[in-house]
């Protein structure tokens, strides 16, 4: 199987705390950035990369449904997909520029993949398909499926208040599959940092057969492998 740990927010105790965990460890994790933190954190997040550290687009605003009321004034009901490509095309340009990578992966804020209301509602996926190698939900129930997953819409289950035990659980249940993780704070109020250090040291142990790594390595290995196994098919 294989994991990937993911956070989202660019959340100050990300790069304070919980790189130093991962990075004992050479654990690579990928991290969907809010420019607005990772400013006040550029020489550490020029670190994180330097580390192998993947970083992701998680938009410039982080809009979610209105109905959270911190969010009303950007609301998904309220966009367009015009709008949407552009803030997103606005947020991977600042990480070029302010950190020197081009994002390839993607987190839906708030694990919410639609626009607009009512008979205008629309999914945002396709456009997600065609700007990025990868879309991570949030929330979701379960592992990825690599032969079958959507790139563009990856499953990502929470990490936030877990202890090394429940994922322990999910990693066992998991054979076969890509669990990708996804967390915020890493200060004990959101990933717990026993379960963080526990998950890299248990992924690391070989006997264990866990590939953990960032995002973009695996989806780029899923791909290939996607691809050989298309080219190899003999039509009858």
């Amino acid at each position: 199987m294989a994991i990937s740990l993911t956070f989202d927010d660019a959340r100050l105790t990300q790069v304070d705390t919980g790189i130093l965990i991962m990075d004992k460890y050479k654990v690579k994790g990928t991290f969907y950035i809010s420019p607005q933190n990772m400013l006040r954190r550029i020489d550490k997040w020029k670190k994180a990369v330097a580390n192998g550290h993947e970083i992701g687009n998680h938009s410039i605003v982080h809009p979610c449904t209105g109905n959270f009321p911190w969010a009303k004034p950007n609301a998904l009901e309220n966009y367009t997909m015009p709008a949407m490509r552009h803030e997103l095309d606005s947020a991977s340009k600042l990480i070029k520029n302010t950190l020197g990578v081009t994002p390839v992966s993607f987190a839906y804020p708030c694990g919410q993949t639609f626009i607009g209301r009512g008979v205008e509602t629309q999914s945002y996926v396709p456009l997600i398909a065609t700007m990025f190698e990868t879309g991570r939900g949030y929330m979701d129930e379960g592992p990825n499926d690599p032969v079958f997953c959507d790139m563009a819409k990856l499953l990502g289950m929470s990490l936030d208040g877990k202890s090394f035990n429940e994922i322990r659980g999910l990693i066992r249940s998991s054979t076969g599959k890509w669990l990708i993780l996804a967390g915020h704070e890493t200060d004990n109020s959101g990933t717990l940092l026993n379960t963080l250090e526990e998950i890299c040291k248990y992924a690391s142990d070989p006997k264990n057969n866990i590939w953990i790594d960032n995002v973009h390595n695996i989806a780029a290995y899923v791909k290939s492998e996607r691809n050989k196994a298309i080219n190899n098919t003999k039509l009858p």
